[in-house]
């Protein structure tokens, strides 16, 4: 590589992080510096950490880690626990409130990244998009210790035209595939989309969609039931996309924008038989009110509701 290679290289590097805000002291007009933003959202990600692990996947001294941990502890973003298997391990796992600070820098994040191309055509929005990703797979070390998840960061961003018949198309493959579930399925789904797009209100309900690797990884949907309840829709994570977390961040980020929105609660819906999608639901705080069996979809099934106290 010459000269004029590098400079090039140094000349783009110092544009994007004027470009984003990157120089300024606190990420996102926050108190957290992008180090700090970055040790969050690795734990978004990845959930629970071993901590000499988490210092390695970040690529930060041991001790740097260990000061913004503690500091992360002080004001209960995160716990910090002995390995049940390991005891001179620790394991840093964020809290109710680390998730819901999380979640506003990534609201953050995204507002400003609007704001930096909302004015291009959408067809130039793909293409920078494919620049990126070009960028980040010339890049990226072939053998890495790094997760997938953080070598291609997920976005989650507001849903646009044709997302929702691609909703209901991956619906009605995935769940028949994995369930043996009849197209009676795919029907309720599509009639759950129409009726958000024929009258659904941005100010207290969306639709948001997971991003990995410039594809779409998963979706999910919050609309009003009342005044004070939402209900929470139509979550689902692409198969090769699981394990990396995507379905807790989803509902995460309908929890910050229903608080947001004034809700009191929210509601859900779903099958007895859906156990990683109950187990999202667990973590996050919904409680189990009411069951039911029922026949749907080509089988029998025990129906649940959810609820979550905001």
């Amino acid at each position: 590589m010459n000269l004029d290679e590098i400079d090039n290289i140094r000349a783009f590097n110092r544009f994007y992080t004027r470009q984003i805000g990157l120089l300024s002291k606190g990420l996102h007009k926050s108190e957290f510096s992008l180090t700090e933003a970055r040790v969050l959202f690795e734990l978004s990600a990845g959930g629970p950490q071993i901590v000499g692990k988490l210092a390695t996947i970040l690529g930060l001294d041991p001790a740097y880690l260990s000061r913004i941990l503690t500091r992360f502890k002080k004001i209960d973003l995160i716990t910090l626990r002995a390995d049940s298997n390991d005891r001179r391990m620790r394991i840093a796992e964020l809290t109710d409130s680390g998730k819901m600070i999380y979640a506003t820098l990534e609201d953050a994040s995204r507002r400003d990244i609007a704001g930096l191309i909302g004015a291009l055509p959408q067809n130039q929005h793909d293409e920078l998009r494919m620049a990126m990703q070009t960028i980040q797979t010339l890049l990226s070390p072939k053998s890495s210790a790094l997760s997938d998840a953080t070598r291609y960061p997920v976005i989650i961003r507001d849903h646009r035209a044709g997302d929702l018949g691609w909703i209901v198309h991956r619906h009605g493959a995935l769940y028949t595939a994995e369930y043996n579930w009849d197209t009676t399925f795919e029907g309720m789904v599509a009639e759950i989309a129409a009726g958000f797009l024929a009258k659904h209100d941005s100010a207290c309900e969306g639709c948001w969609i997971a991003e990995h690797k410039a594809r779409i990884a998963g979706s999910i949907m919050l609309v009003r039931q009342s005044d004070t309840v939402a209900r929470l829709r139509l979550l689902y994570v692409e198969p090769e996309a699981r394990g990396m977390g995507i379905g807790g961040h989803l509902v995460d980020h309908c929890i910050v924008f229903a608080r947001r929105a004034g809700y009191k609660q929210i509601t859900l819906w779903t099958n007895a038989n859906l156990h990683a999608a109950r187990h999202i639901y667990e973590k996050a705080g919904f409680v189990l009110t009411s069951e039911e069996p029922h026949h749907s979809f080509g089988h029998d099934l025990v129906g649940q509701t959810w609820l979550l106290d905001l």
